[in-house]
């Protein structure tokens, strides 16, 4: 008996529940997302399901489970006329998050290729995952390339290998789950949009819910297979149930009325393109067959829309993913029949729409703007609560209340010189698992990446002398070569803000948030991790440890209130201290330092001198660093740029760090040389 956990042992977790099952029914629904803290069961539930999918039918021998009734005709073991047929379970394939990009797609099989001199392939985890499950765990953390490889897959069906001589292509549709919390990064939108359905799950709060969940699980680790007995027949019925529901799924009708209301509801949240009104509607069918009904009803449009629609709504990475219910509901009323209003057909509410409100009550309070109210300094009249004083910090500093930031923009690249071995990204020039072959060379270490031509090479010359007599190649250890591969890696960009009161102007304060808000969004784009250091008042502190949630900086930024003295050398110092623990924990990421300030820095008799013997530390340990000169006014002591000298860095005012400013400049500067030279 199979002893994982039981599907049906799973306490709660009723939304993340119904997304697998409607996965399981319909595996056209695409798909779900599972996003939630750790130690929320998400991987048990996914894994768990594996148990509850029927079985398919293959054809025997077939490596890539081609479907007897209709077997793939480009199938690398075919052609499949009048094979034998067998039957197995639909498997769940797991995709670590650290998988080689050959064990994805699949590879050349060396072994026969070095043996016998015949070229095999070996197919991958994609090919074992067709008809089946594909489940990706933290799957935010999944490296670009083989997100690259997933969407190719995801968009076509198919798997298309073309690599070391090989040249395959062999179907892979497959029901993509993954799972993930969202502290540790986002996803990229392509990938998202990808998944069908996306499930937000939490622990539950509720202290026996907690005491039963806690109570089954030291059941199954006591014994698995007899608590896996002890559900056996809530497992077989419900995967009855999803065969039931299989079956009449060709049965249920869309009806015009439930098209039209899933449409308007995709334009009324103004999705991006067309996949989502096709998601719902498949979604919003499984769940009228999940219900055992041959008919859409608008219930199934509903929680249709709430499970396929939160994720396609975010307008920029740093949205979270949500539905505004109250808009729901005003547009599934607005497309609703006559006489489904109400029981007198005149709607929920019986007096008629003037435009303004009516209906014969009373409008309902509007509610206080939160933003309106934290600015204010004094209570309304009459009002019971005296007036809010500014915050005070202790040695008598006063502190203003944060303010919003402008909207970001797109900045110029600032990136390491030279070349890393870091993680795979987009900033930094590196040595990659993905990327463009450059070279080769001797294997450093445990060879992994085998440039198969470059070793040919090198042992052809000695095959007389080593006695080769057949088809098989004679190698040696020292033949072997492997590739360099050319690429981007991603960085760890910290940022070291100036909090203090030299910036606490709301005008200007506004100004520098969007442009640490539009390096946040470029950090997003290129795969860094971020961290961040703010000063004022009396010290630094990190606001923001090293992390791939670029979300959470921008919710810290957005919350960071400023005034106070200026410590720009405590700010430096700790930047220096986080710098050297990240180094620690992960050699190989190279750091990029922004510091945002206007180079003033209080405290001390000698304050600047000692902020920029700071910065010589920095420099002094090759941090790569860019100073965001927020400096303004007709008057300007270019402390900033002083401070970018003492880094090593580059200095880089407001005006100049969008991306369109710094094309502009070029375009002036490359006329005035041309006008020049004629």
């Amino acid at each position: 008996m199979d002893a994982r956990y039981p599907f049906t042992a799973v306490v709660g977790m009723d939304d993340l529940r119904l997304g697998l099952l409607l996965n399981a029914v319909s595996p056209s629904v695409g798909g779900v997302l599972v996003r939630g803290e750790k130690g929320t069961a998400k991987s048990t539930m996914v894994r768990a399901l594996a148990g509850l999918l029927p079985s398919i039918a293959t054809v025997a021998g077939c490596r890539f489970a081609c479907d007897p009734a209709a077997p793939d005709p480009q199938c690398p073991d075919g052609p499949h006329r009048g094979a034998a047929a067998s039957e197995r379970p639909a498997f769940l394939v797991e995709l670590p998050v650290g998988v080689a990009e050959d064990r994805v797609v699949g590879s050349l099989d060396l072994e026969r290729a070095l043996a016998e001199g015949v070229k095999a392939y070996e197919p991958g985890l994609l090919a074992k995952a067709h008809r089946g499950v594909l489940y990706i765990d933290e799957v935010n953390l999944l490296q670009d390339h083989l997100v690259d490889l997933l969407l190719d897959a995801a968009a076509m069906g198919r798997s298309y290998v073309e690599r070391e001589g090989v040249s395959v292509r062999h179907a892979a549709r497959f029901l993509l789950v993954g799972t993930m919390n969202p502290e540790e990064g986002e996803l990229r939108p392509q990938l998202l949009d990808r998944f069908g359905l996306t499930v937000e799950i939490a622990a539950t709060r509720d202290a026996d819910e907690r005491a039963e969940v806690v109570r089954r699980r030291l059941a199954y680790d006591a014994d698995p297979a007899a608590f896996a007995a002890r559900w056996a027949e809530q497992e077989r019925a419900l995967a009855e149930r999803i065969g039931a529901a299989r079956e009449l799924l060709p049965s249920v009708e869309l009806s015009d009325l439930a098209l039209r209301q899933i449409t308007a509801v995709c334009a009324a949240f103004e999705v991006d393109g067309l996949r989502a009104d096709i998601v719902m509607a498949r979604t919003a069918v499984a769940l009228a067959a999940w219900a055992g009904r041959t008919g859409v009803l608008e219930e199934d449009v509903r929680k249709a829309a709430q499970l396929a629609l939160p994720h396609r709504r975010r307008r920029n990475p740093f949205d979270a993913p949500g539905l505004d219910e109250e808009q729901l509901d005003r547009t599934l009323a607005e497309h609703r029949p006559p006489e489904d209003d109400g029981p007198d057909g005149g709607g929920p509410d019986d007096g008629p729409d003037d435009g303004g409100g009516g209906g014969g009550g009373a409008p309902e309070p509007s509610a206080p703007d939160p933003a309106s109210a934290a600015d204010s300094s004094a209570a309304p009249e009459g009002s019971e609560q005296p007036p809010v004083p500014p915050q005070q910090r202790p040695g008598g500093s006063r502190e203003s209340s944060p303010v919003a930031a402008d909207r970001p923009y797109r900045t110029r690249l600032f990136k390491v010189d030279g070349t890393g071995r870091g993680a795979q990204g987009r900033r930094s020039p590196a040595e990659t698992d993905a990327g463009h072959t450059v070279r080769a060379r001797r294997p450093q270490g445990r060879l992994t990446r085998l440039h198969l031509s470059a070793t040919l090479r090198a042992a052809a010359p000695h095959q007389v002398a080593r006695g080769r007599n057949g088809r098989a190649l004679v190698l040696r250890r020292d033949d072997l070569r492997e590739q360099v591969r050319r690429g981007r890696e991603s960085n760890l960009v910290l940022f070291v803000v100036d909090a203090s009161g030299s910036m606490a102007a709301r005008q200007r304060m506004t100004a520098v948030k969007g442009a640490v808000l539009s390096l946040l969004m470029d950090a997003y784009q290129r795969r860094d991790k971020i961290g961040m250091v703010t000063f004022r008042g009396s010290g630094a502190e990190v606001a923001l440890p090293p992390t791939s949630s670029v979300e959470v900086g921008a919710a810290r930024l957005e919350q960071l209130p400023t005034g106070g003295r200026t410590p720009l050398e405590a700010g430096l110092l700790r930047a220096h201290e986080v710098l050297r623990v990240e180094r620690l924990r992960d050699p190989d990421r190279r750091a990029l330092l922004v510091v945002v300030t206007d180079g003033r820095a209080t405290g001390s008799r000698d304050a600047v001198a000692r902020s920029h013997r700071a910065a010589g530390l920095l420099a002094g340990q090759g941090v790569a660093s860019v100073v965001l000169d927020c400096e303004s006014g007709p008057v300007r002591l270019g402390l900033a740029r002083e401070l970018a000298a003492h880094l090593h860095g580059d200095a880089v005012s407001l005006d100049e760090l969008r991306a369109e400013g710094v094309a502009s400049l070029v375009r002036e500067t490359r006329t005035t040389m041309m006008r020049k030279a004629a």
